[in-house]
C-alpha cells in the first residue's frame, strides 16, 4: 500500500471506521478509486486530513448503517 493509502486508511481508523470495513474499502479497485477522488476533492476545497476523515467517516457509516454495527461487534469479539 503506498504511503497516501495508508496515511487515509490510519485516519479513517483513527475516526472508528472498523478495520474490517476499511480492508473491504482498500481492496477494491472501485471503492478505493472513489474513496481517493472524494478525499481529494475535498482536500481542495481546504479542508486538513483529520476534517477529511471525519466527513468521509460519516458518509461510510451513514450509507453502512447496520452493516457497520454488525462489523464493530465481530471486531470486538
Amino acid at each position: 500500500m503506498d504511503i497516501n493509502n495508508l496515511n487515509i486508511y490510519q485516519r479513517l481508523r483513527d475516526f472508528k471506521v472498523p478495520t474490517t470495513i476499511l480492508d473491504e474499502i482498500f481492496s477494491n479497485k472501485e471503492d478505493l478509486g472513489t474513496l481517493l477522488n472524494s478525499w481529494k476533492s475535498l482536500e481542495s476545497s481546504g479542508l486538513n486530513g483529520d476534517e477529511i476523515a471525519e466527513e468521509v467517516s460519516k458518509v461510510i457509516f451513514d450509507e453502512l448503517g447496520d452493516e457497520i454495527s454488525q462489523s464493530s461487534i465481530e471486531d470486538e469479539k
